[in-house]
């Protein structure tokens, strides 16, 4: 939901993206999926793109830094561009780690101790959720560099897709990733 949250105009969808990957503490993925992947996807500078070979486990310890790395360096050059701190506010990365932390602490509070078992639990099935899904949708397809250094358009066959009406319903349309 927060992917496909994160794709739309509105800013109150924006912000709800934003709210749901804050549960799981994973919100840089809102800056990284958005800016980053969707520029570089099926190129070996994407993290979020899986290689022919690689299974889950080394694509998962590639991908989780990676994607935070490339999320926090794009906000950077953003924040930068328009004068401001990366420590600003304005950080869309900051933004959801707050009401990550804000939430977090809530739970602690209220219920104590044994969130600190929970907590770590539903994080780690959030981060699983989406680093397979980024595992499956790109596996072993790569576009082609031209000459002039650039890669190739993204066309539809640098993501696979499922075209089933149970897993577009059940998915969010996440099964047609080429169509956004």
């Amino acid at each position: 939901t927060g992917h496909e949250l994160g794709h739309k105009k509105e800013a109150f969808d924006r912000w709800m993206a934003k709210l749901v990957l804050a549960v799981v503490g994973y919100g840089h993925f809102f800056i990284e999926h958005n800016k980053g992947h969707h520029r570089d996807v099926a190129t070996p500078d994407d993290p979020a793109t899986s290689r022919m070979g690689e299974n889950i486990y080394s694509f998962a310890t590639r991908e989780i830094p990676g994607a935070f790395k490339r999320a926090w360096e794009l906000e950077e050059v953003r924040l930068e561009r328009s004068g401001k701190s990366v420590w600003s506010l304005d950080n869309e990365i900051l933004q959801p780690l707050i009401i990550t932390v804000a939430l977090y602490s809530a739970l602690l509070s209220f219920f104590g101790p044994i969130m600190l078992i929970f907590l770590p639990i539903q994080m780690a099935f959030g981060w699983r959720q989406l680093t397979s899904a980024n595992y499956i949708e790109h596996y072993g397809l790569l576009r082609e560099k031209l000459p002039n250094g650039k890669y190739e358009h993204q066309k539809p066959y640098h993501s696979w897709n499922s075209n089933h009406i149970m897993s577009n319903l059940i998915l969010f349309h996440l099964q047609r990733h080429s169509d956004h």
